[in-house]
């Protein structure tokens, strides 16, 4: 891509990461529908899910990536909004696409409640699906 959208509303194709110490869903949407869709949990560590990223990045060609940042209840960082922040910064300087954030309180209990097969992955719909509202 010659020149990523600066601008969360200029990303049309998107894929997003619902964060974990264990797992990262993903999930896939487009602006033009408004819609997400979970597409798989990657639970490998380290330089192995990098690689597994770059996969999704090559087969759906997104415009940009979008992490959810957990916070406390209260708004306040913890630990895991550190390592989200963090793995946010890798994507960005690994696949040099735009990196949107998106304050994900209880994406995971969410997605349980909807009985999902794969939480993970359902998480990070809702997540994009979240950024689509927030971004118009």
């Amino acid at each position: 891509m010659l020149n990523p959208p600066s601008s969360p509303t200029l990303a049309q194709s998107l894929l997003a990461f619902d964060f974990g110490t264990k797992r990262v869903g993903v999930a896939n949407g487009s602006r033009f529908t408004g819609r997400a869709e979970p597409l798989k949990s990657i639970a490998l560590d380290g330089e192995a899910r990098f690689q597994a990223i770059a996969k999704l990045i090559q087969e759906w060609q997104p415009d940009a990536l979008v992490i959810g940042v957990p916070f406390h209840p209260d708004g306040a960082e913890h630990d895991i909004t550190l390592r989200a922040r963090r793995f946010g910064r890798q994507l960005k300087s690994r696949f040099r696409l735009p990196v949107f954030e998106v304050d994900e309180r209880y994406t995971s209990v969410e997605a349980e409640s909807y009985g999902a097969r794969d939480v993970d992955s359902t998480a990070a719909a809702l997540i994009l699906e979240q950024f689509f509202r927030e971004s118009t």
